[in-house]
């Protein structure tokens, strides 16, 4: 179960921090350059993946920046998600999928059926087609032990032109939240948590709450920490409290993680000093989330 091992690793770590893995080709360094664009991605993962390591206890692959390169990107990808893997570490692929029917099945298969280069741990899957783009993730993941993270309150700017429009008297990221409660029961593990996650911003701490009222056991992805502008006592806002750590989901910084600013120090101190800087202050705030022991 997705959930279970999460929980654990992130016990083993002491934090719940994420490194989302955005290669940016313009921002990575002189250093890390290749003869392709391709093999400049992967020299530069290959070095992130070694600061990271047993530091953290999953990561975040950005599909499209690997898409964009071709089938030389996938490749790229495909050899991440092995080293991920091979390290210890979860990998959630964040890819987006929100097809329905076969389409949607075929997504579910590829990324969490055991068969490709591309077998994951979790994917995050977008709601907005209905039930059905997500019945078929979450079928797959039940087999197979993985996870499914829908988008449910998101931290873009522009997300809240829609997510929060009020329907029934209710935002529509409450209405999407509610739906999701068969799927987080039909997923949930051994140690508390489902392997259904959902998205909520850090930038919108009294949000994470409202859906941690409707997904009590549900895993969340929040986003906005770091580069965006999210404070970590925000940041966990919607995490629980057990046994004096923090739990029930993930906090992801990306950017903020992978290029800092150098400040004639190396690439690799500046970020071994970012990472931690990022863990530090998770770990500073504590339990300042809400009272939820016995989730």
């Amino acid at each position: 179960n997705f959930a279970d091992r999460l929980t654990k690793l992130t016990r083993r770590v002491g934090h719940p921090l994420c490194v989302g893995l955005d290669p940016y080709l313009e921002r990575i360094p002189p250093a890390f350059r290749g003869s392709s664009d391709a093999l400049t991605i992967g020299n530069f993962l290959d070095a992130v993946l070694d600061v990271i390591d047993e530091r953290i206890a999953i990561v975040k692959p950005q599909i499209a920046l690997f898409e964009r390169l071709g089938t030389a990107g996938l490749t790229v990808l495909e050899k991440v998600i092995a080293r991920a893997r091979a390290n210890g570490l979860l990998v959630l692929l964040d890819a987006k999928r929100g097809d329905i029917g076969a389409t949607a099945r075929g997504y579910a298969e590829a990324y969490l059926g055991g068969t490709t280069g591309f077998d994951v741990d979790a994917v995050t899957v977008n709601p907005y087609m209905g039930l059905d783009a997500v019945e078929p993730f979450v079928e797959i993941a039940a087999s197979n032990g993985r996870g499914v993270v829908v988008l449910v309150r998101n931290s873009n700017p522009g997300a809240d032109a829609f997510q929060l429009l009020e329907t029934g008297g209710r935002a529509l990221f409450e209405v999407v939240a509610h739906a999701l409660v068969d799927f987080e029961r039909r997923l949930l593990g051994r140690e508390g948590w489902s392997s259904l996650g959902v998205t909520v911003s850090a930038g919108a701490p009294g949000d994470a709450l409202r859906v941690r009222a409707q997904l009590s056991r549900a895993l969340f992805l929040v986003l906005g920490y770091g580069a965006q502008g999210g404070a970590a006592a925000d940041a966990v806002a919607g995490l629980a409290c057990r046994g004096g750590r923090l739990e029930g989901g993930i906090v992801n910084s990306s950017r903020a993680v992978l290029y800092p600013a150098l400040d004639g120090s190396s690439w690799e101190a500046a970020v071994e000093r970012s990472l931690q800087d990022a863990i530090d202050r998770l770990v500073a705030v504590g339990c300042g989330g809400p009272p939820n022991t016995d989730a």
